[in-house]
């Protein structure tokens, strides 16, 4: 599926823990409007691992070497650790590996963190106790978010660090933020009325291993990346009537002849938003044969961006129900292993290689977007090119500067684009002694989608602010439903250019606006859902 999904109505159904999420799952989480059900199903499956793991811990010294379970960590784990020790192993892990630096991740990143922690712990692979679990979902029920400093992972034996940094508040250690104030951990546990976890065997461990925060911060920045492809298509054929272009290029056959579906998709989604439009009909026997490509080529370049898009959900999605640990415990009757001998394997499922690819294709993605929305933004306020709209589309040229700087802030984002989509998985820097010796770097991933995706939607803010100026200078034409509507709600909150003004409080309000959805969904009032 290459379209992006429709803003979903808030789900107050309980998500179950175990099962596949979807992003809209995910970004329900992150905001606080999904709770989470840790089912029957899902505890049988913790309680089934758990008993193998305590088994061997119980086995004392005559117990065989288990990574991470009575042997060291990364480069150490030839080194065998006393029955005596099993314990401070596990809370010694979580304070050494708790070396994450910069600036805290958010909140909603912390909250889809939390939970996808706990997603991956009931899929009954990783040894845990349910309480542990359940101290994981008393975190998000009673508002004590961990403070998590978003550098540090490699993506590669799981993002050790930051979730370190989670899983010490767990145990009352590391710090948090409890109704709006940073505290210790076992103070914000204290003021929730909830106890410090003492970790048994494992458990360190269990919590630490995994791609839960390249899975939670590039979900969300995916999330929002799709929803801007909707947003794209708005603006784009605001655009197109404010510079008196085409929809002939629009036509079904001529997509049929190319058969990639986010291609039909964008055509489809501009053929609704520009049908019946003055502006476009005042000008149908022009001279003019072929618009630019930023105007023509709106369904190939949108499109293309929709199906990179629908590749990294899928892989962020499927990640969703990832057991990301190591090693893995596999009980008699697991699911995915019911036929086999109970087994406690190590491998490499930690490895942060299928989401790092993902997300730095994502961030190809959404630059693309920005980069011909800013080529569109170009032909508006360029006289040369604009179709007889005035220099910046300003009302008194000269005295005026109009939009000539709003389009060079679109320019310095798309550039700083450019830096930022350069992959970061192509890269690698062994660790731990080499034990490591191949890292995935996804975090980095994660971490320069969000970027391009904020600077993305401020660069289709500002094409949607300049078309609106030109729209309004082709009265009395109106433009077609769609695209009216969508101008409409924009001037409910941002007054047309009468003479140069303050504009980063326009830019920030127009920003808003594509984050809530609003200019899609007042287009989809007007002229039908869009893709």
């Amino acid at each position: 599926m290459s379209e992006a999904a429709p803003h979903p109505a808030p789900d107050a159904r309980p998500l179950d823990l175990g099962r596949r999420w979807s992003l809209d799952d995910l970004a329900g989480v992150a905001a606080g409007t999904r709770t989470l059900r840790f089912g029957d199903d899902a505890r049988e499956r913790v309680m089934a691992a758990h008993a193998m793991i305590a088994s061997l811990a119980s086995a004392g010294d005559d117990a065989p070497n288990v990574y991470g379970v009575n042997t060291g960590f990364g480069a150490l784990a030839e080194t065998r650790i006393d029955a005596a020790e099993i314990t401070a192993l596990q809370h010694n892990l979580l304070r050494s590996h708790a070396c994450g630096v910069g600036p805290d991740l958010s909140e909603p990143v912390v909250r889809a963190l939390v939970a996808l922690r706990a997603q991956v712990l009931t899929l009954g692979c990783s040894g845990v106790r349910p309480a542990l679990v359940e101290a994981l979902l008393a975190l998000l029920a009673h508002g004590v978010l961990p403070r998590v400093p978003a550098q540090g992972s490699v993506g590669a034996s799981g993002d050790l660090a930051p979730l370190a940094h989670l899983a010490l508040v767990l145990t009352g250690e590391g710090e948090a933020d409890y109704e709006g104030e940073r505290l210790s951990g076992d103070e914000a546990l204290r003021r929730a009325g909830l106890e410090p976890v003492r970790l048994q065997a494992k458990e360190g461990l269990a919590l630490i291993n995994g791609t839960q925060l390249m899975l939670a911060e590039g979900g969300l920045a995916l999330h929002a990346g799709l929803a801007l492809c909707r947003s794209a298509d708005v603006t784009g054929a605001m655009s197109l009537e404010a510079l008196q272009g085409s929809a002939r290029p629009f036509d079904p056959r001529i997509q049929a002849m190319r058969p990639h579906p986010g291609q039909a998709v964008v055509a489809g989604n501009l053929r609704h938003l520009l049908a019946d439009s003055e502006i476009m009909e005042s000008h149908r026997d022009c001279a003019k044969v072929q618009d630019p490509y930023s105007l023509r080529c709106m369904p190939q370049v949108h499109g293309a961006s929709r199906d990179v898009l629908a590749f990294a959900r899928e892989v962020l999605e499927r990640e969703t129900e990832a057991a990301t640990d190591n090693p893995l415990v596999f009980p008699a009757g697991h699911p995915k292993g019911a036929a086999a001998a109970p087994a406690i394997l190590s491998g490499g499922n930690f490895h942060g290689q299928p989401l790092a690819l993902a997300l730095d294709a994502a961030a190809m993605a959404v630059a693309e977007l920005g980069n011909v929305a800013e080529r569109r933004l170009e032909q508006l306020v360029n006289p040369a090119l604009s179709s007889g709209l005035p220099p910046f589309l300003g009302t008194r040229s000269g005295l005026d500067s109009g939009f000539m700087m709003a389009q060079v802030t679109a320019a310095a984002l798309v550039s700083e684009n450019k830096v930022l989509a350069h992959p970061a998985s192509v890269d690698s820097i062994p660790s731990s002694a080499g034990k490591e010796d191949h890292v995935s770097m996804g975090t980095i991933s994660a971490r320069k989608l969000t970027r391009v995706v904020d600077h993305v939607r401020t660069v289709l803010a500002i094409e949607a602010m300049v078309a609106a100026q030109g729209l309004d200078l082709r009265r009395p034409l109106r433009p077609a439903r769609g695209v009216a509507a969508a101008h409409a709600r924009l001037r409910e909150r941002i007054a047309p250019l009468a003479g140069d003004r303050v504009l980063y409080p326009d830019i920030a309000a127009a920003a808003a606006l594509l984050r809530e959805g609003a200019l899609v969904a007042a287009a989809e009032q007007a002229c039908g859902t869009l893709s």
